[in-house]
């Protein structure tokens, strides 16, 4: 074990010696002595401080910040202009492990991980020696060729999935894995309606904009036909919710008189689902997509039973059951490496990306040897899917999840950030929900909690924002734009849960003081 050096950014100092990653990555020799670099921003008195860093990022020495943003507006599509979450924006230049830093010097707690992506850590010493090597062997090449890493990193993927799912095809997003789900649902069944949540994400392509039930992901263009959105078994705004629902360390503030073992919101959203089949889809169906926990509709999850029975009643009717995995698997959940098995359940189909290659573009589709069959009907080529280098960092993505105990990391760190959160649950009136599983976090804000009505946009940027100046990055989603998301690279640490609970909480009273 090697004392590498520390950073001290702006005011906030490190003591040598201390490790800003996790253990199993605090063994590489960066370099030594501490890095004094300027900051961006002014502190106010009494900002919480941020956790050492030992980590001495390159100076910036690029485009400048009014050069950037000229080019964004005039070069770039003009939505990337609707995406950028701050009134003044970030501008990141380099990142390691849990850190970014912008083009001043700045140094950020990333908590968002580039939405749920960043698994291991930014720059993971290990994937970027995986990375490095597989490119000064073999950049690229197709399936039409038979080339080591593409096999060896499905036997490995596979290895991780319950049988009989043990066919893969690799893709290089998650929106192309879920479209081509959905084409393999429909030929294997021969039916064509699909049923998704609202409030689901399930892509951007214009097949998979029909899986998604959120509007401004939604353009005023015909997408995804045969697509149906039902009910979202939310125990916490939905219609129906209580006290011990869900497969979470914290329930929702609502109560309800269930006997242990029952649970009253459970059979109501069911009785729903029976009521869509009844009324809204065929007879027969092709398939019934789900995301163990909701990502971009804000981590909602369900009640413990739902999937078990709402997979059994889509089986009844023909169709095949799809895990949309993209950011509740590789152990993000903590209990489980995939987040269909906290549900306990094994479905016909998953798909996954973000977190697959730690950041580098790529996705997959597994699925069981029979649906793959019917998937011969033609030919479906990919130019980089199973690319040699993403399949090289994808399988060192695996090793290090193992080797740096990450799907534990994630079940104790996450269990000590939700509980803190739900002290701030209770102690501000504005945070109705904290909800999540392992380091897939959603806090849901609120005007009150008798209403549970979703806090006002504007006061979810000036939080956002404020959070942001003092030195950490969170997302945000929801139906409404009113939840807060944390899903971080997967190798914080309690220090780092510390700091970020004293960032929120005078986040949240600064902005209680304002109103």
């Amino acid at each position: 074990m090697y004392k590498i050096g520390s950073c001290l950014i702006g005011r906030h100092a490190a003591l040598m010696g201390q490790y800003c990653c996790s253990p199993g990555v605090a063994k590489f020799h960066l370099g030594s002595g501490a890095v004094y670099q300027k900051s961006a921003f002014k502190h106010h008195t009494g900002d919480p401080e941020m956790p050492p860093c030992n980590f001495k990022p390159e100076e910036f020495k690029g485009m400048s910040k009014e050069k950037m943003m000229e080019v964004r507006k005039q070069k770039c599509n003009p939505v990337t202009m609707k995406i950028t979450y701050y009134k003044r924006p970030v501008f990141i230049h380099q990142g390691y492990m849990q850190w970014l830093w912008d083009v001043d010097g700045r140094r950020y707690l990333d908590l968002f991980g580039g939405v749920a992506t960043v698994s291991v850590g930014h720059c993971h010493p290990k994937i970027t020696a995986a990375a490095v090597k597989q490119l000064k062997t073999l950049w690229h090449t197709t399936n039409i060729y038979v080339h080591p890493s593409l096999q060896e990193y499905c036997e490995k993927l596979t290895s991780y999935l319950p049988d009989p799912l043990k066919v893969v095809y690799l893709t290089n997003s998650g929106s192309e894995a879920n479209d081509l789900a959905m084409l393999m649902a429909r030929l294997h069944t021969g039916n064509f309606d699909i049923l998704t949540f609202r409030g689901a994400y399930h892509g951007g392509s214009q097949h998979t904009m029909g899986l998604t039930s959120n509007s401004p992901y939604k353009y005023p263009i015909a997408n995804g036909s045969g697509c149906t959105h039902i009910m979202c078994p939310d125990v916490f705004r939905g219609l129906w919710g209580g006290s011990h629902c869900r497969d979470s360390p914290v329930q929702t503030i609502r109560e309800c008189s269930c006997a242990p073992g029952q649970c009253m919101a459970n059979d109501q959203y069911i009785e729903q689902l029976k009521e869509t089949f009844a009324t809204s889809v065929p007879s027969q169906i092709a398939a019934f997509f789900g995301e163990p926990i909701q990502g971009m509709g804000g981590a909602v999850q369900y009640p413990k039973n739902y999937f078990k029975e709402a997979f059994k009643l889509v089986r009844e009717r023909g169709g095949i059951c799809i895990a949309d995995e993209v950011q509740t698997a590789f152990g993000r959940t903590g209990t489980h490496f995939w987040g269909f098995q906290g549900n306990e359940v094994v479905p016909d189909m998953v798909t996954m990306a973000k977190g697959i290659g730690n950041g580098f573009p790529m996705g997959a589709v597994v699925t069981t040897p029979e649906i793959a069959a019917s998937f011969g009907k033609a030919f479906h080529f990919n130019t980089f899917g199973g690319n040699p280098v993403a399949c090289a960092i994808a399988s060192s993505v695996l090793d290090t999840i193992e080797e740096d105990g990450i799907q534990q990391n994630c079940h104790t760190v996450g269990t000590y950030m939700m509980t803190g959160l739900a002290k701030l649950r209770d102690k501000y009136e504005i945070i109705g929900d904290v909800r999540g599983k392992g380091l897939h976090i959603g806090v849901e804000m609120v005007k009150d909690k008798a209403s549970r009505a979703p806090l006002f946009p504007e006061a979810m940027r000036e939080i956002l924002e404020d959070v942001k100046d003092m030195g950490v990055l969170i997302g945000k989603g929801g139906v409404y734009g009113q939840t807060f998301r944390i899903q971080p690279p997967m190798c914080i640490t309690k220090e780092d849960v510390n700091f970020f609970l004293a960032v929120f909480d005078k986040a949240v009273h600064s902005y209680m003081n304002r109103k």
